[in-house]
């Protein structure tokens, strides 16, 4: 079972910037999805942004598009997700997570997906003030 790890959260006001980082322990192999998730308390866990693992290509869930930017600087290296104009609504519980692609190497950005056949760090708290 391999491990991730997040850190990087904390407290910001709005419009605020914080930058996450997701590691994998060393023992781990790193499968080609990666992914950031958040869940807000009373809330679903929603996909935020993801990106192949090595891969240029990042995806951007609509309420994150332009705000936040999710990066590696090479294949099996700390995704990093780069938060700026945060707002309230942004305050949540953060995590990352890794899991396989369809037998077409594709990457299914949903909660489920990631649930489905993948593994999950433990969060990071981001909140984000008026």
């Amino acid at each position: 079972q391999g491990q991730l790890a997040e850190s990087g959260g904390g407290s910001v006001q709005t419009g605020g910037s914080l930058r996450l980082s997701c590691a994998a322990s060393v023992s781990t192999s790193i499968p080609g999805c990666m992914g950031w998730f958040r869940q807000a308390p009373g809330k679903e866990r929603e996909w935020v942004a993801g990106k192949y693992n090595g891969g240029p290509s990042t995806f951007y869930a609509d309420f994150v598009r332009g705000r936040f930017t999710v990066s590696q600087d090479r294949k099996n290296a700390p995704v990093l997700l780069q938060m700026t104009y945060l707002k309230p609504e942004d305050t949540a519980m953060y995590y990352c997570a890794a899991w396989q692609t369809d037998w077409l190497g594709r990457c299914d950005w949903t909660v489920s997906a990631a649930r489905r056949n993948g593994y999950w760090g433990h969060g990071t708290q981001v909140t984000v003030a008026s």
